[in-house]
């Protein structure tokens, strides 16, 4: 594919890796927090703790319109699945489930890591005259955090942020918006990102080439409603 006018990028598991593989890291920070379960090495009953968080976090991101306004308090959204998770498992323990949330909360933030081509395929875009927009949901404080630390907005000819513009991918208003401010058609324009819905399905209805971001390889979902524009699993991918 040649290279078209403008690219949009996601931000979370796309330039960075912020919360991918999720299943790995609760077990992880689970593992700290056994004995203030009670239950210290006992694998089984960790993995009935870290089953019932992860499933009561689905659940609750399941309903898109409250999804739209608890994506801008994360950290509150991750204190009632845990919540709800020991509950669930006839353990409640609001104080307990509200310090492990915390826990998981600053451990992602502290693992948050640059994608290693992120800067160089980002800089290699700018350098060929592609208009560059980041675009990502979340509240501004936390995703702008971000975007100052892996020093990406001078990389960028437009940021929008959720939480600043008032609304949030899928909706189609996102898009439109940010190839307002890039000058840009939605036939010449990519969408780059690891989210099915908002980086393959919701561009694809304007016009625009929807590119997935698949570093694990973990496939087109099964539910799928739209096929990706092209699948990377490196940025690299974009220039080469």
């Amino acid at each position: 594919m040649s290279l078209p006018h403008a690219i949009l990028f996601d931000l979370d598991d796309t330039l960075i890796r912020a919360y991918a593989q999720p299943e790995e890291a609760w077990g992880r920070l689970l593992h700290v927090f056994s004995a203030h379960l009670d239950i210290h090495d006992d694998a089984v009953a960790l993995e009935k703790v870290r089953v019932a968080i992860m499933e009561e976090a689905r659940a609750f991101w399941s309903d898109q319109a409250a999804a739209a306004e608890w994506r801008l308090k994360i950290p509150e959204a991750r204190r009632l699945s845990v919540r709800q998770g020991l509950k669930r498992l006839g353990r409640p323990d609001d104080a307990l489930a509200d310090r492990i949330a915390d826990a998981f909360t600053e451990m992602r933030r502290q693992e948050y890591r640059l994608y290693p081509d992120a800067h160089a395929t980002v800089d290699a875009l700018r350098a060929r005259g592609v208009k560059l927009a980041l675009v990502t949901n979340g509240a501004s404080e936390m995703q702008r955090a971000k975007i100052e630390r892996f020093d990406l907005e001078h990389r960028f000819d437009h940021i929008q942020i959720e939480g600043e513009f008032g609304q949030g991918k899928p909706e189609l208003a996102v898009y439109r918006h940010a190839l307002e401010r890039l000058g840009c058609e939605a036939c010449d324009a990519w969408m780059v990102g690891d989210n099915y819905e908002w980086e393959v399905v919701a561009p694809q209805k304007l016009g625009m080439a929807g590119i997935w971001y698949d570093p694990f390889g973990a496939g087109v979902p099964a539910h799928a409603t739209a096929l990706p524009t092209r699948i990377i699993t490196r940025l690299s991918e974009l220039v080469e």
